[in-house]
């Protein structure tokens, strides 16, 4: 009989629930207590009845049989559980539906536990809402796991869940893996379908999981991803995720080592320092070659943002702008430029910027075969926000104004999303006390490759699976 939730890897659990070592009624029942008791605000919703009835009948020959998991209260839905986007304006929306990626998981065998809280509407990289309040990191109360899958983070890091559910559009499975010592891929845009009811604008979110492990993250695709009718953009059934780990020969294969992704962010200097570190370790060990480049990308976060605020006020519809009080700082003022100043020529300059981008995108990865930067401009920052606008003690608003020092927090992370290429962040080590996350991009489709590259760092630099400061 165990009274702490699990903290190794969900495969492990799933190995232990095969030697019965442990039963998923005992870890579920763990996890719901851990849930109940932790101060971390990483749960929104707690289903603890059905979930006990999952686990009492779950089978364990299937891939996730038995393990608890969260699911992120934004982008994907659960029938029957609220389906508010982290917004105050939503508090009431119920779900009634499944996600096809909840679909699948079910059919795995997992065990629906808990919603994860997000950032609202997934608009920043930290998780603190007026419908839930602050979600905080374990590494560190006073900091954020990120945004917007910070429950998710915050649950996995913590030893809540040994597994959850994420989104990233815009680095929201990335920016929490990094600031919370996570693995986190950002898949090929359309790897793992987003219907039913699939938002289509601005076609740069993909869905995914915070995981311990590699082979984790491997065998949530293994299961998730494959076309459904209910998401057009969604790409066809791959398999062999986890079986792969390990085969692949990365001889030869060229990367590049660009800290701050050609000046497209201002970066700390002990972050670039680890990332510049690890990534010649990771060198050594895969037998890759480090070329250097000449690129530059296009300013894209403003245009980013502005077309992303038309799905949310899609979803809002004619609550907006009669709402607005109700929304957080960043959503309000979003929305109102959105609102007030978007026009044809706004919408013809982000398409440009989206052009542009492409190309020299593609054009980088006709001459590398990944890009190694850092996954955020520095460790994590305050839990209640806001967006820091100071890196290395220079004040970013005097230097490059308030828009564009906002920006930063999101500059190294969008252009994957735009571009679509799969982008992995990979727990490196920490700067005083908190993780950082080496993010790598590869080409599109290519999602095997980076998982390779985080095996090597796994096997050879080992990163804690949790916060060193969990209480179990």
């Amino acid at each position: 009989m165990t009274n702490s939730p699990w903290l190794n890897d969900a495969c492990s659990l799933v190995e232990a629930f095969r030697k019965k070592e442990v039963s998923p009624l005992e870890i579920t029942r763990a996890s719901i207590q851990a849930c109940e008791s932790s101060d971390l605000g990483a749960i929104s919703y707690l289903d603890s009845e059905k979930a006990l009835d999952q686990a009492e009948k779950a089978d364990i020959q299937l891939p996730f049989g038995g393990v608890p998991i969260g699911i992120k209260e934004l982008d994907t839905q659960v029938n029957g559980w609220p389906y508010t986007q982290a917004s105050l304006v939503l508090k009431e929306n119920v779900s009634t539906i499944n996600t096809t990626m909840v679909t699948r998981l079910r059919q795995a065998g997992t065990v629906l536990l808990a919603q994860t809280t997000a950032s609202e509407f997934g608009g920043t990289n930290y998780t603190s809402t007026r419908l839930h309040g602050t979600t905080k990191n374990p590494w560190d109360l006073q900091r954020t796991p990120g945004g917007s899958s910070g429950g998710s983070a915050s649950a996995v890091a913590g030893g809540l869940l040994p597994i959850a559910s994420g989104s990233d559009g815009g680095g929201s499975i990335r920016i929490p893996a990094g600031f919370s010592g996570l693995l986190g891929l950002k898949a090929t845009f359309g790897r793992i379908p987003r219907g039913p009811l699939a938002e289509i604008n601005p076609l740069s979110v993909t869905l995914g999981c915070l995981s311990r492990s590699v082979r984790d993250t491997a065998r949530w695709f293994d299961v998730c991803n494959g076309f459904n009718s209910h998401d057009p953009y969604s790409l066809p059934k791959v398999g062999g995720w986890e079986e792969g780990l390990g085969s692949y020969d990365l001889t030869g294969k060229r990367i590049a080592i660009l800290p701050d992704l050609s000046g497209s962010a201002v970066v700390s200097s002990r972050v670039k320092e680890q990332i510049v570190t690890a990534t010649e370790s990771l060198i050594k060990h895969s037998g890759c070659e480090q070329v250097d480049v000449d690129v530059t990308f296009p300013e894209i976060v403003f245009h980013w943002a502005n077309t992303a605020m038309i799905s949310v006020l899609a979803t809002l519809g004619d609550r907006y702008p009669a709402c607005a009080q109700d929304l957080t700082p960043e959503m309000e003022f979003g929305l109102n430029i959105m609102w007030h100043s978007f026009n044809a020529k706004m919408a013809q300059e982000a398409e440009s910027a989206r052009r542009k981008l492409n190309e020299a995108m593609a054009n980088l990865f006709d001459q590398v075969d990944f890009v190694a930067a850092a996954v955020s401009p520095d460790i994590a920052f305050t839990a209640e926000g806001p967006l820091p606008t100071v890196i290395d003690g220079v004040d970013l608003v005097n230097t490059v104004g308030l828009v564009n020092s906002l920006a930063n927090n999101g500059a190294l992370t969008i252009p994957a999303n735009i571009t679509g290429n799969p982008a992995i962040s990979v727990p490196i080590g920490t700067a005083d006390g908190l993780p950082v996350g080496l993010q790598i991009i590869g080409k599109h489709h290519e999602e095997a490759l980076l998982l390779e590259l985080a095996l090597l760092v796994e096997k050879t630099h080992p990163w804690p699976l949790v916060s060193p400061k969990v209480p179990y």
